[in-house]
């Protein structure tokens, strides 16, 4: 039978500005273990540590710019675009164009302070 999720558990986020993260599925909001999916609304000139996550993110932004930096470089990936980040790379996502950014993340397995490895201050 499908369940219901009448509505997401708002999350902290990291970073430097405030950012609203709404998880629908996940360890949070629906016990999920295995995928979590979030909703995330990140102001202009919003950034995040970097990090190297044990598990594979899928980043569907769906309004706005989300600068990814990699080890390579980096990359902007625009409203219509997605990015996938595998488990053990670095990644440092920030949303430095005017208005922010709305995204949606798919992670696999659900996101986790315990294994997205933040880098220290």
């Amino acid at each position: 039978m499908p369940v219901l999720i009448p509505a997401p558990s708002v999350i902290e986020a990291a970073g430097n500005k405030p950012k609203r993260i709404e998880e629908f599925a996940g360890r949070v909001n629906s016990g999920h273990a295995e995928v979590s999916v979030a909703r995330m609304q990140s102001p202009e000139g919003w950034v995040e540590p970097g990090q190297r996550p044990e598990f594979q993110e899928i980043t569907v932004v769906l309004r706005g710019m989300l600068r990814v930096e990699h080890e390579g470089g980096a990359m902007e990936v625009r409203a219509g675009q997605a990015v996938v980040q595998h488990p053990g790379e670095w990644v440092r996502y920030s949303t430095p164009e005017p208005g922010g950014a709305e995204y949606v993340a798919v992670c696999l397995p659900a996101f986790s302070p315990a294994t997205v490895h933040r880098d220290p201050d």
